[in-house]
């Protein structure tokens, strides 16, 4: 991995806080090149920032080791009490889980899995291993609980469309949600599903079966 970044900040060191911060990586991991000192100017007239450039090191080669790396500095960073571990199996050898525990660990979810998606994200980028694998994360067992509460969501609208006959549009949903939704009914001869909308907006129909 080589990550390069260039930052601005009123100092140089405030300027590298900012790009550990963004990285998520202690001051040891990163390689610091000074591109500019900046000025302080007069009464704060021809003040100019501090500029730097980040380059990132190569993180460890085995992904499980990178994957903790990456995770706990970015928990660090955050200033959450939370910690990370590698589940036991991730059922292949290109997927990394990792669940998070500790006191802040339920700030790290979001409405509706919003948060843990983006810092699931934000290790995916830092890691830039996609071609060799990526990283799953969970905030104690979240993931599991909410797929099973949309199983049992979805099989009590598919009862509801099925006795009234009129289709039933569930709330927006990620595309592992709606996936899970999908796959819940699939089997169900009495309805059909459909995904509609774009981006964040998508969500799932389920209606009578024609049949």
């Amino acid at each position: 991995m080589n990550t390069n970044i260039e930052v601005t900040g009123r100092t140089v060191e405030e300027a590298i806080e900012i790009a550990l911060g963004q990285l998520g990586v202690e001051r040891d991991q990163v390689e610091i090149d000074v591109i500019s000192q900046g000025k302080g100017g007069i009464l704060g007239f021809g003040a100019e920032p501090a500029k730097i450039k980040v380059t990132l090191s190569e993180l460890p080669q085995d992904l499980e080791t990178a994957a903790k790396i990456a995770l706990d500095n970015l928990l660090r960073s955050m200033g959450v009490s939370a910690s990370a571990t590698i589940r036991s199996s991730s059922g292949s050898e290109s997927i990394v889980e990792m669940d998070i525990e500790g006191e802040d660990s339920g700030l790290l979810i979001g409405r509706r899995g919003e948060t843990l998606r983006a810092l699931q994200f934000m290790v995916n980028i830092i890691i830039g291993r996609r071609d060799q694998g990526r990283i799953i994360l969970d905030v104690e067992g979240y993931k599991e609980r909410r797929y099973a509460s949309l199983r049992a969501l979805a099989g009590r609208v598919a009862d509801r469309v099925t006795s009234t006959k009129q289709p039933i549009t569930l709330e927006p949903m990620s595309a592992n949600e709606r996936r899970a939704v999908h796959m819940a009914l699939e089997g169900n001869p009495k309805v059909t599903t459909e995904s509609t909308g774009l981006g964040e907006s998508r969500k799932v129909t389920i209606f009578p079966s024609q049949s």
